[in-house]
């Protein structure tokens, strides 16, 4: 009984504040504010924002072809290499277990070995770059394990939703921000879109690989990126704000200001691809016009009225007392 008193108590306040607030909004002021502009020139892009992650382009993985264990490895991470080139070298597991004995024999048992039992290496069947090299001298290894891991070069992989998959074209250009650099812009094109879609997060979308004009030393497999894809770049287009743009049925128009008269004049004006910031202009105004932007501000009640509101504690009201003397 007592917790359905409380509840109610606190309906009725909510209910009385409520009130009290819609009365005081409704004794606000509708202020019109204006503002003068005037078209001007400049570049509009359409542009689709999607996020996308660094991906080697092909990834291989250098496998041992027997178990064993690594005797060198020679190249490090980031290295450039060729085909053909030695990455590590190897013993099986039954010349590891020779030369382990050798050792036991002297210098001159060790050297026989190894020149009679010739380690196994390793080679880059590929040009590209070393991306993974983990693995050290003397580490035993299975015909499972990741010895070096090369990628013939990096992209960036970046998930477009299904509603927006048909604007992207290959070879359009784009620009990648990383999360780790966002103050550099890098310059990429549409180099694949894939054909089948995937379900991220209950939404549809198709995976589109970017390669970078020219990508920075700074790039590196996993990194995180916002991607801009650039549907529709004008230059030097008639631009103005949205702010200035009514729209009257299926018609757009603006407020002109007219030589020696208070009251601006509708135009009609055809409009182009817009940023969400600006319109292009096609048609309607030109450079030399001016544009009148009419905004509605809403002003509360000046503080001669701060009795009005309920928030605040009403003053007392003074009456003045006749001396008779």
């Amino acid at each position: 009984m007592i917790k359905k008193k409380f509840i109610l108590i606190i309906l009725l306040v909510l209910v009385g504040v409520a009130i009290g607030f819609f009365k005081f909004r409704a004794k606000s002021v509708v202020e019109d504010t204006s503002q003068e502009i005037t078209p001007s020139t400049g570049t509009i892009q359409n542009i689709i924002s999607t996020t996308g992650t660094v991906l080697p382009k092909n990834r291989l993985e250098i496998k041992p072809p027997v178990a064993g264990r690594i005797e060198s490895i020679s190249v490090k991470e980031g290295e450039e290499v060729k085909i053909g080139q030695i990455l590590a070298s190897m013993s099986s597991t039954e010349r590891a277990a020779l030369l382990d004995a050798a050792r036991g024999q002297g210098q001159d048992a060790l050297r026989y070995w190894e020149e009679a039992y010739k380690p196994i290496t390793l080679l880059a069947p590929i040009d590209g770059e070393v991306i993974v090299a983990t693995t050290q001298p003397g580490q035993t290894v299975t015909t499972s394990d990741d010895v070096i891991v090369l990628s013939d070069h990096l992209i960036v992989r970046a998930q477009v939703d299904e509603t927006d998959i048909g604007k992207i074209k290959v070879s359009q250009d784009a620009n990648i921000i990383l999360d780790a650099y966002p103050d550099i812009k890098i310059k990429a094109k549409v180099e694949h879109i894939y054909y089948e879609s995937e379900t991220v997060n209950n939404v549809t979308i198709y995976k589109v690989d970017l390669i970078p004009e020219s990508a920075p030393e700074f790039f590196r497999s996993g990194m995180n990126a916002t991607v801009d894809f650039t549907i529709l770049n004008i230059e030097n287009a008639l631009l103005i704000p949205v702010a200035a743009v009514h729209k009257d049925k299926n018609e757009n128009y603006v407020l002109l200001k007219q030589a020696g008269s208070v009251n601006p004049v509708k135009r009609v004006v055809e409009l182009g691809v817009t940023d969400d910031k600006n319109y292009e202009v096609i048609s309607g105004v030109t450079a030399n016009d001016t544009i009148i932007i009419t905004t509605k501000k809403y002003v509360f009640p000046s503080n001669n009225n701060t009795g009005s509101n309920p928030f605040l504690p009403k003053m007392p009201s003074h009456k003045k007392e006749k001396n008779n003397q």
